[in-house]
């Protein structure tokens, strides 16, 4: 095998081009940026309830408490950015992740203690 040296720089092939990242950045519109971020935190902390396809095998509650957390936090902050047209669906989705990690807790947090509820107030069923 042959093995590349450590303080070999990469050629300009090789290397990212910066420049037309941040020219691809400038042009998304704030809307998309703050949909994008939500719709991953969503996805993260699905994962960490153990709701997708592998279940239990990433499961980890304390990280989707994080998760859920700051995703609350964004959606508070942002909802007025973005429309009811965008923060509807969020707000529905993030009440759905509150509920499942509310049911997948071996120990209840106290009625207005859960994940986001700060921001979003009390969650029921």
């Amino acid at each position: 095998m042959s093995e590349t040296p450590q303080n070999e720089t990469p050629t300009d092939s090789e290397s990212p081009d910066f420049e037309a990242m941040t020219r691809d950045i400038a042009e998304v519109p704030a809307v998309e940026v703050i949909v994008t971020v939500a719709v991953n935190l969503m996805s993260a902390a699905a994962v960490k309830l153990g709701l997708t396809e592998e279940g239990d095998a990433h499961k980890d509650l304390d990280e989707a408490r994080k998760l859920i957390h700051a995703l609350a936090g964004l959606l508070d902050a942002g909802t007025t950015e973005i429309s009811s047209f965008h923060a509807a669906p969020l707000r529905d989705g993030l009440k759905s992740l509150q509920l499942a990690f509310r049911e997948a807790s071996l120990v209840p947090d106290e009625p207005g203690q859960g994940p986001g509820e700060k921001y979003t107030g009390r969650v029921f069923g």
